[in-house]
């Protein structure tokens, strides 16, 4: 279609917005500030897997190609002393999802070349690889047999899709439009993937040497969750969901256990709530999982859980612990467990013995998220119980580390010293305020330009987290230190119903959001303000997904802000639960009703109902692919504003989705865009 004048013109205007900030000139003597060029050279570490004999590990490194505007991955080598670092494959592919051989000899992976995934296996002392699998469609969740013999999967079945009645033949040639889509399934697209295909996802086996792989489960159920072997390599443990109502109930998952001959599945749990990343122990006898009873709540922690390999004997590990724990890993004599837990804006690698005794290994996990300063981190561990994590500060993205038992880790990769270390970046620093609600205690961060004067008066910019059950921290974010760079004092916080401060704290807004979390954001807003470094009349607010929804609500509430950016927000919580992309879960979870039986219930909590009070110039952000926060919630906020005289503006990112920032391009403009928006209400300093 083509576009109109309007529209050539903010395209135009987006297009040098962005060659100004390309090519915007540092501030401060020194070293130069970080700059969107920058983006192209960034690298990060992901999936460290220790080898079963815990000498070298095998990484994902992944980094940008500029010419193609993806994010690329390649699989690396390293020694635990920091020796003999290499890589296993190279060139503009996509390599992911290694695992080591218990042989420490080979090493399996995905490779995708823009044709299709398949299953590889490389030796490593030769280079020789084989090309296992020659499959339609993409395989994942791979894991070894014990034996080596043979390597299990989970791969999409697929199912004929539904018709409504049929059309006469058509004649040879004949140019006919594409068949109607019949749709009856409750969730049948996903942000990311689109459309997604009928059928159902199962496990597999294929040889170590190749061949046809071989189908272990079937039937209308997914079965796609996490895998893993018995120690004698004769059957499989996994996580899925088989229960009747799994289309209305996806979280309801349980552990499920299935032979190497592909004979009856025997479910292991029957609670009503998740179960999810089992392990099973070094001698076979005991399995490890995390989940919780669910009470239909918006957050809810999960915990950690032991059981007899016969889904006997259940037990919570640490039930006095109330943070969320991810990836149990069994101690190499099977009297433990090293796991993940979040914590006050970090991740944390932890021990505990059978009795319940935790011991914190380390909180250096993290550098994963890239983008905008989320918690997020990978660990393994392998043999002599050495670990590997993902290490990341608020200073760069993820390396590697590596530590042994509950020792401290050490770093053995800098993949960003070369770039980050000849660039001044904006300082961050930690504080904590009380609420103006109630007083209480909220953690966030302050990110003060680079070359910043105390004598001097900066704008501020709040950047608010989405989620809203997620959590900011100290680390490394793109956004935030482009931000920075263009002169903003940025100021993040985790507000009530953030992840990582426990189960009262993330339920403060269960179907109570957003409330008083608005409360929260501005007193962190005063805090920085009081410090005196702040122009209280150059203040400005964006924020993405659940941070979207906040940007949305607080021009409702206040004009203090000179300009907003909402980002792939929700507008309308009635429009949003009946056709975003996991519809089953968001009213069931979020709201105590359904939409047409508590209509005002969702209108009070729908920023759109405050559109009457928006003074504030807002600019909209969203992917036109966006299938977790579609288009047209935006485009409705978009129209309010229009029709009130707001000023105001409609981004739309042609290709991305929810993940708004995927490619390089797309996250460069994304700040761009938002960063033209608030220089054109910049107004007059007060120094």
């Amino acid at each position: 279609m083509l576009a109109t004048p309007s529209q050539n013109r903010v395209n135009m205007k987006l297009r040098i917005a962005l060659i100004l900030l390309l090519t915007a000139p540092a501030l401060g003597a020194g070293k130069p500030s970080f700059a969107p060029e920058d983006v192209f050279s960034l690298a990060y570490a992901s999936n460290p897997q220790v080898s079963p004999d815990g000498s070298f590990v095998v990484y994902t490194r992944n980094f940008m190609d500029i010419m193609e505007d993806r994010r690329r991955s390649n699989l690396w080598r390293i020694d635990i002393d920091g020796q003999n670092a290499r890589p296993l494959t190279t060139g503009a592919v996509n390599d992911r999802g290694a695992r080591i051989a218990p042989d420490n000899e080979r090493v399996a992976y995905l490779s995708s070349d823009g044709r299709g995934v398949q299953i590889f296996i490389r030796w490593m002392s030769s280079g020789e690889t084989l090309q296992v699998t020659r499959l339609d469609r993409a395989p994942r969740n791979l894991a070894w047999s014990p034996d080596g013999q043979w390597l299990a999967f989970a791969l999409l079945v697929p199912s004929k899709p539904p018709t409504m009645g049929s059309l006469p033949a058509k004649p040879q040639g004949a140019n006919w439009a594409q068949p109607a889509e019949v749709v009856q399934r409750a969730i049948y697209r996903a942000d990311g993937a689109g459309r997604l295909p009928h059928g159902y996802t199962h496990l597999f086996v294929v040889s170590a040497q190749g061949g046809a792989p071989r189908q272990l489960t079937s039937g209308d159920y997914h079965d796609g969750g996490s895998i893993a072997w018995s120690p004698d390599s004769s059957s499989l443990y996994f996580s899925g969901n088989r229960n009747e109502d799994a289309e209305l109930n996806p979280s309801n998952t349980e552990i499920y256990r299935v032979g190497l001959d592909g004979g009856d599945v025997e479910a292991l749990t029957d609670r009503h709530g998740p179960d999810n990343s089992v392990a099973v122990s070094p001698d076979g006898t005991m399995l490890a999982s995390t989940g919780y009873d669910d009470r239909v709540r918006s957050y809810q922690v999960t915990r950690l859980y032991t059981m007899n390999s016969d889904g006997s004997g259940r037990r919570e590990l640490l039930p006095d612990l109330d943070r969320d724990v991810s990836r149990p890993r069994w101690s190499a004599d099977g009297e433990g467990l090293y796991f993940a837990y979040e914590d006050k804006g970090l991740t944390r690698l932890a021990y505990v013995d059978l009795s319940g005794r935790l011991t914190d290994v380390t909180g250096e996990l993290g550098g994963l998220a890239l983008t905008r300063p989320y918690t997020g981190a990978q660990f393994s561990l392998g043999g002599n119980d050495t670990y590997a994590i993902t290490r990341g500060d608020a200073l760069s993205p993820a390396d590697i580390a590596v530590g042994r038992g509950t020792e401290p880790p050490r770093r053995l990769t800098r993949l960003n010293a070369n770039l980050l270390d000849y660039r001044e970046l904006g300082r961050v620093e930690e504080f904590w305020y009380r609420s103006s609600f109630d007083g209480k205690d909220i953690q966030a961060w302050v990110v003060w330009p680079p070359g910043f004067d105390p004598a001097k008066k900066y704008p501020l910019l709040l950047e608010i987290h989405g989620g809203p059950h997620a959590a900011y921290g100290p680390h490394f974010s793109v956004e935030v230190q482009l931000f920075a760079a263009a002169g903003y004092v940025v100021v993040y916080a985790n507000p009530r119903g953030s992840s990582s401060y426990g189960d009262a704290f993330g339920s403060y807004i269960h179907h109570n959001y957003p409330s008083e979390d608005y409360d929260d954001l501005m007193s962190a807003v005063d805090a920085i303000i009081e410090r005196g470094a702040i122009d209280p009349d150059r203040l400005y607010v964006t924020g993405g997904s659940g941070g979207g929804v906040l940007t949305a609500w607080i021009v409702g509430k206040t004009d203090r802000f000179r300009a907003a950016v909402v980002a792939k927000p929700v507008i309308n919580w009635i429009s949003f639960a009946l056709s975003a992309d996991y519809a089953p879960i968001f009213s069931k979870y979020w709201f105590p009703a359904l939409p047409w039986d508590d209509p005002m219930g969702y209108w009070e909590r729908s920023p759109l109902s405050l559109a009457g009070e928006v003074a504030t110039p807002t600019m909209l952000l969203t992917g036109e692919e966006d299938w977790r926060t579609p288009m047209w919630e935006s485009e409705q906020y978009y129209q309010a504003l229009k029709l009130r005289g707001v000023e105001t503006a409609l981004v739309r990112l042609p290709g991305a989705s929810h993940s708004i920032a995927a490619r390089p391009s797309q996250l460069l403009a994304k700040v761009s865009a938002i960063l033209e928006w608030f220089k054109r209400y910049e107004g007059e300093s007060g120094d």
